[in-house]
């Protein structure tokens, strides 16, 4: 097969070792003779496979015993009603810089009381808000890391003397932080983890309970932690997928081996961006996200012209978001760096013959 050069958004490329390995799974699950997607849940097989999942977020972030690591469902737009039916009691904090953080934050106000307390909405989230004040008397503050639709990013973790929690959905895994500073992460596994269909969550321990509210066991973190994410029938095979993928990681180098494969692939792209004259980027420079690069072409008029191109070239999924429209190259952590060089080559290209 022709190779092609997968930018899409999500659900999102995936290393070709753990396309083959799951593909090999779902003939023959573990020499069983059985096909993973029916095998049962409850087999020893697969429940090691849980528990690898589960460890090797917990290793490859170095946390301990105090965290607990659970694998949902209902992607991360269930986590936005799911967090603050667990941990709002007063009041919730939120900062908003897109789309999925605004909808987090429409989801919490249906629980109880929610603080924004900032906001790049004024200038259509192309940046990241940088003064503001943690309520202390708010029970947690949220925030989202990466903003898939719009191209920004958070460089630094946000301070503060509360609980932070966070949504990584779509750059977890892709660099090196300090997760003993957060109190809850969740993220949606279709980005950098594995196919859509399982959400991680990972949560101290000591910050459950405190709600006051008794919940659908459904909807209750550690109703699903102390039976091992295994209350109901998981998402046997995006769980299966993650874990291989969350091994790939593991046998590679970790997050600093896969961080400078991302900085080289976004300064690569971010580079051609700047100097090429028929394209532009649409955030603040100092805010660009290296998952997702967003930008456009100057002359809309030649837009048949430079997906032609991309056509030829076998560069699928670069379309932007369909609320903001132009384009958007979404960089995650299975993305060879040989298709971005595919992929500036192309700019160069256009811009040589149209220029």
């Amino acid at each position: 097969m022709k190779k092609i050069h997968n930018f899409s958004a999500g659900p999102a490329i995936l290393p070709e070792e753990v396309i083959r390995k799951s593909a090999e799974a779902v003939l023959n699950f573990n020499d069983t003779g059985l096909s993973l997607i029916e095998v049962s849940h409850r087999t020893k097989d697969f429940e090691d496979v849980m528990d690898k999942a589960r460890n090797l977020v917990k290793e490859l972030l170095g946390l301990g015993n105090d965290y607990e690591v659970v694998y949902l469902q209902g992607g991360a737009s269930l986590q936005f009603y799911m967090l603050p039916l667990n941990l709002l009691k007063t009041k919730g904090a939120y900062i908003n810089t897109g789309t999925w953080a605004s909808l987090a934050i429409g989801e919490a106000k249906k629980v109880g009381n929610v603080e924004v307390i900032a906001s790049s909405e004024d200038k259509k989230f192309t940046y990241i808000p940088k003064q503001f004040t943690v309520p202390k008397d708010a029970d947690y503050l949220h925030y989202t890391s990466n903003n898939t639709i719009y191209g920004t990013q958070w460089k630094t973790v946000p301070e503060c003397d509360i609980p932070l929690v966070c949504d990584m959905s779509s750059d977890i895994f892709s660099q090196r932080f300090d997760a003993k500073k957060f109190s809850l992460i969740y993220a949606g596994a279709q980005k950098n983890m594995g196919p859509a269909g399982a959400t991680m969550v990972l949560f101290r321990k000591d910050i459950m309970g405190k709600s006051g509210r008794t919940l659908p066991s459904m909807l209750d973190y550690e109703v699903h932690a102390s039976k091992d994410s295994m209350f109901n029938t998981p998402s046997v095979f995006s769980v299966y997928v993650s874990m291989l993928t969350l091994q790939w990681l593991k046998d590679n180098g970790g997050l600093a081996w896969i961080e400078r494969i991302n900085q080289m692939k976004g300064d690569a792209f971010y580079k051609e961006l700047d100097q090429n004259p028929m394209f532009e980027g649409t955030v603040e420079k100092e805010d660009r996200s290296y998952m997702n690069a967003t930008f456009l072409l100057k002359n809309a008029g030649l837009e048949s012209e430079f997906e032609k191109m991309l056509k030829e070239a076998s560069i699928s999924g670069l379309k932007g978001h369909r609320s903001v429209g132009g384009y958007r190259a979404s960089m995650y952590n299975a993305l060879p760096l040989e298709s971005v060089n595919v992929l500036t080559s192309v700019m160069r290209e256009f811009a040589n013959k149209f220029a």
